[in-house]
């Protein structure tokens, strides 16, 4: 199985995970309980799922400076991800800069793990 096939399941769970974020956010004030912890359990699993591939792709190959930096700052979207959607849950200040962050932090966090795919790719034999 190559690189990019593993990545198949982890891209599903997170495009489910971008699905019911949308959802929760057009579901309206109060949040709905049940949506947001779906909402956070399919993102929960969409980051281990995820991290287990990128872990399983490292093991066998020299890992470049490049690689780490963009593991980092994709690990720093998703931490982003999770700092913010628990703020704005419980209804913090700032709410509209909260969302921005929370609107940017998944496109970044994709583009990262993208990269990252395909740098793998390019170096498994």
């Amino acid at each position: 199985m190559d690189t990019v096939s593993k990545f198949i399941t982890p891209g599903v769970v997170i495009l489910l995970t971008l699905a019911s974020g949308l959802w929760l956010s057009q579901s309206g004030k109060p949040l709905n309980t049940l949506l947001f912890t779906i909402h956070k359990l399919i993102a929960l699993g969409a980051v281990i799922l995820t991290g287990i591939q990128i872990y399983r792709a490292l093991k066998n190959i020299e890992i470049q400076a490049l690689l780490i930096a963009l593991i980092v700052f994709a690990g720093l979207c998703v931490l982003a991800l999770f700092v913010t959607g628990a703020l704005m849950s419980i209804g913090k200040p700032a709410y509209d800069i909260l969302r921005a962050i929370h609107t940017v932090a998944p496109l970044l966090a994709v583009i990262a793990v993208a990269v990252t795919v395909y740098l793998l790719a390019g170096r498994q034999s």
